[in-house]
């Protein structure tokens, strides 16, 4: 049976000058150096391969320019977004059920996307305009804790959040029947992702568990990328 003895100060001095020696000579042979060159460049290289192997995201429509008001009672739209990646969900501040969901995934993603905060933004858009002032999606989005700057929540005439919603990003809304009725209201759950010149490139089902993963690296992909 064998037995480990540990080194004791002058072999290990001694291993340490033999080890010493062979890196030198290792390092005057012109084959090293061809060697770790080549593997300079090729090593970059392969990193662009890797990354040229994700394919990009498919473009799924274009959404047309559009001009609603934001929770500061200013004008914003799509001039707005221009050259951002962002992401667009639906809500009305008076939903008591998918709503509050929704906007908690939302806040969500909006701490998140600490990396990516300079080229991406969050856009909630009301299906029960009339009700919702400015004042009371302000109000909404203090509640969630939503950046003014990152995240803008949009109000206007129905038939301008109808021809947005609908006709452009293609999700299902209807208003209240009555001015009390809320309970006729309905709208899709999906969020849509959007690229820098207003392309839709993502659908994605908000109660997914993976969700806020999933549209991260998506929208990290496009402001990298650019594709």
């Amino acid at each position: 049976m064998s037995v480990s003895v540990p080194l004791d100060a002058h072999a290990r001095a001694g291993f340490g000058a033999r080890l010493q020696q062979r890196v030198h000579r290792l390092a005057g042979r012109p084959l090293f150096w061809v060697v770790f060159v080549a593997l300079g460049f090729t090593v970059p290289v392969l990193n662009q391969v890797r990354r040229a192997v994700t394919p990009p995201l498919p473009v799924l429509g274009i959404l047309p320019p559009f001009n609603l008001t934001d929770q500061e009672g200013r004008p914003f739209g799509s001039a707005e977004l221009k050259g951002y990646v962002w992401m667009a969900g639906f809500i009305f501040t008076r939903c008591p059920t998918i709503c509050p969901t929704i906007t908690a995934t939302m806040a969500q993603i909006q701490k998140r996307a600490r990396g990516i905060e300079q080229g991406f933004r969050l856009v909630s858009l009301s299906v029960d305009p009339d009700y919702d002032t400015p004042e009371r999606l302000a109000d909404y989005g203090r509640r969630f804790r939503a950046s003014p700057r990152m995240w803008k929540f949009l109000t206007g005439p129905f038939h301008q959040l109808e021809k947005t919603v609908v006709d452009g990003l293609k999700i299902s809304m209807g208003g209240p029947v009555g001015d009390s009725d809320f309970a006729s209201i309905f709208h899709g759950t999906h969020f849509v992702l959007l690229d820098q010149q207003q392309r839709i490139r993502g659908y994605y089902n908000s109660s997914d568990t993976d969700v806020a993963d999933r549209v991260l690296h998506d929208a990290a992909m496009l402001i990298n990328r650019g594709d």
